[in-house]
């Protein structure tokens, strides 16, 4: 049984620490993303494929569709 695939999630910044719910783009992974307090340009950690996989509350799409299929990966 497949579950809905989440499109928000809260990204924390690791600089400041401010949050905010961001839409999550379903088709692509999103590498950079400014911090709208502090304006940090923050990056994806190592091994991790977007910034909300890094920061985010809530894996990106594709991450959350290959994990239902028994996949790992994302689309780099």
């Amino acid at each position: 049984m497949e579950t809905e695939v989440v499109l928000e999630s809260e990204i924390t910044c690791p600089e400041c620490g401010f949050k905010k719910r961001e839409r999550m783009p379903v088709d692509a992974c999103q590498w950079f993303y400014e911090c709208e307090h502090c304006h940090s340009l923050l990056k994806p950690k190592a091994g991790d494929c977007c910034v909300f996989c890094s920061y985010g509350s809530v894996p990106c799409p594709p991450v959350q569709l290959s994990s239902q299929h028994g996949q790992k990966g994302c689309c780099q």
